[in-house]
């Protein structure tokens, strides 16, 4: 599978970015996929995944608030992650990735990677 992140930009605090991620290669369904994010000087962390169907959603604990939402269109083969009332913190790489596995918020059960997209909130 290979992944094409995109969406990224600037944006001030409060404000909101749809980022999506276009897959092409094996079959698209067959992989529950999810997004990860990187900031300077830190570790690489989940943020959302989403199973095969889209039937299922699964966030990490700090992204309980709802601010996030992963969907999915297979038919078009695509990912999207809708970032709402972004903060500072939120300032990081984005990337999206493919999985066998089913409700894994463990980046090395993640088979496939885009490259990512630069998200960058300012205060």
């Amino acid at each position: 599978v290979q992944l094409q992140a995109s969406g990224g930009g600037l944006v001030q605090a409060g404000g909101s970015l749809r980022l999506s991620c276009a897959a092409s290669g094996r079959i698209f369904s067959s992989y529950a996929m999810g997004w990860f994010r990187q900031a300077p000087g830190k570790e690489r962390e989940f943020v959302a995944g989403i199973s095969r169907s889209g039937g299922s959603t699964y966030y990490a604990d700090s992204m309980s608030t709802g601010r996030f939402t992963i969907s999915r269109d297979n038919a078009k083969n695509t990912v999207y992650l809708q970032m709402n009332s972004l903060k500072p913190n939120d300032t990081a790489v984005y990337y999206c990735a493919a999985s066998r596995f089913v409700h894994t918020r463990k980046w090395d059960e993640y088979d496939y990677w885009g490259q990512g997209t630069q998200v960058t909130v300012s205060s």
